[in-house]
This record gives structure tokens, C-alpha cells and sequence, in this order.
């Protein structure tokens, strides 16, 4: 599936927070969309999830513009996981991942259903909670359940808002690994907002980089995420390292 912005501007009253962003997402792509705090990365998200509405420009998906396109319709192409997410503590881990196969049952849950809900839940290493009520989670527990929810919905387009903000190590691994196979294997497109750059780095095929709701850069992670670039965005200076794991950036002093 290809996502295309074309000069989206988003503002909240008369705030502009994201202001002429443009690029392309082609199927199969993780995408890493970073920049500092405050620099529009979850209104970006957002606005490609119709949470918002732009002020002017366009998103279109296989060529469709989304805001012509019926919510159901939406519901089945885009899956979107949120920094801060509402539930219901009464509900269950299966009942609440079972939310995003909505957009497909129709009178009765069937046996096929139930089994992608599983799947969800072993990805995110929760299958064994699944009869767990959502208030008896902790944050990162729920962060991982509403991860599978996207995940069990199968839509041709995941956003993930600062997903591994509240897991530890192990976790934020595995999770980067499963957006990872989302595009390889189901040839899904992949938009995740991250801060940290070694995860942007090590598993997106494309960063985009914004800062002060515009558009800094865009490209493979190699070619953007530089000493100049991070310095320029972050006030930071950064080293690259080097072992038999693989190529990190080193913050090394403000």
C-alpha cells in the first residue's frame, strides 16, 4: 500500500503544529518518524489516522484520499495505537484485542477470528493474559495489548505513537522486531513515531525527521541520521560506534 502527504498543514485553533509535510511510503516500508518534543510527530500521526483534519494538503492511500474514503472502509486499512489510550476496565486482554477485527465480524465471533487474536497476543508476548482484565495490567502491559489490538487487525497501514515508551529493553526489541516483520513478511506499511534514535536506525528502511512542525529530512537511515543533522535538530553531538553488532550513535555531550 502507498501512503502519499502531499503539503499537509494541521493546527490546533489557530497553533500550527504541522506545517507543509510532504513524502511517500511505499508498501512493505517501516518507517521511523522522529524529532524532539514538541516537534508535530503525534499530530502528524494523527492526522493520517483522520483524528485530525488538515488545514489544507492531502493524504492519499493507493491514490484514494482518505477523507473521501467511508470510516468502515478506513477501519480496515489503517491501524493506529495512540500514546495514551481509553479502555475499559471490566474487559478482558481477548475482549479488547478482539475490538480490532471489528471492521470484519459481522453477527458471531468465529473460530478463525479467535485464532488471529492469538496470534496478536503471542507476538507481544502476552497470549498468557489473555483472561486478564485491563485494570489489573500495568502501563506496559496495556501498551502491548493495544499494540496487538492494531495487530490483530490487520489493515494494510499501522501508526504506532511512541510504542515502546513504557516497555523495558527486551520488549522494546520485540516489539521493533514484529513492525519489522509486519513489512517484510505481510508487505505492510509501517509509520512509528520513536525518540530513540539506535531503534529509528537499526530496524526503519526510511527516517523522517521533523522539527518545529516541518519537514528537516527524509531517507534512508544512513543517509539522514548524521552527526550534522542530529546536532542541527538536537543540540546534540553524536559519535557512530562501531562492533560485531552492528553500527550505534553515541550521544556524547549537549
Amino acid at each position: 500500500m502507498e501512503l502519499v502527504l502531499d503539503t499537509i498543514t494541521t493546527a490546533y485553533g489557530n497553533t500550527v503544529a504541522v506545517e507543509d509535510v510532504s513524502f511517500t511510503v511505499l508498501p512493505g516500508q517501516v518507517v521511523a518518524l522522529i524529532g524532539p518534543n514538541g516537534s508535530g510527530k503525534s499530530t502528524l500521526i494523527k492526522t493520517i489516522a483522520t483524528i485530525l483534519k488538515p488545514l489544507r494538503g492531502s493524504i492519499t492511500i493507493d491514490g484514494l484520499d482518505i477523507a473521501r474514503m467511508h470510516p468502515i472502509d478506513l477501519a480496515s486499512r489503517i491501524g493506529y495505537v495512540p500514546q495514551q489510550y481509553t479502555y475499559t476496565l471490566y474487559s478482558t486482554v481477548m475482549e479488547t484485542v478482539l475490538l480490532g477485527r471489528r471492521p470484519y465480524i459481522k453477527w458471531s465471533v468465529s473460530d478463525e477470528e479467535l485464532s488471529r487474536v492469538q496470534r496478536a497476543l503471542e507476538a507481544v508476548d502476552m497470549a498468557g493474559s489473555a483472561g486478564r482484565f485491563m485494570d489489573q495490567l500495568s502501563g506496559g502491559e496495556r501498551q502491548k495489548v493495544f499494540i496487538a489490538r492494531a495487530l490483530a487487525q490487520e489493515p494494510a497501514l499501522y501508526l504506532f505513537d511512541e510504542p515502546t515508551s513504557a516497555l523495558d529493553i527486551r520488549h522494546q526489541l520485540g516489539v521493533m522486531e514484529t513492525l519489522r516483520i509486519l513489512g517484510t513478511s505481510r508487505g505492510a506499511t509501517v509509520i512509528v513515531a520513536l525518540h530513540d534514535l539506535n531503534l529509528a536506525y537499526r530496524y526503519a528502511d526510511r527516517v523522517v525527521i521533523m522539527d518545529q512542525g516541518r519537514l528537516v529530512a527524509a531517507g534512508k537511515p544512513q543517509d539522514v541520521l548524521t552527526p550534522d543533522c542530529i546536532r542541527s535538530v538536537y543540540g546534540v553531538e553524536t559519535v557512530f560506534v562501531t562492533n560485531e553488532h552492528g553500527e550505534f550513535i553515541l550521544p556524547v555531550r549537549g
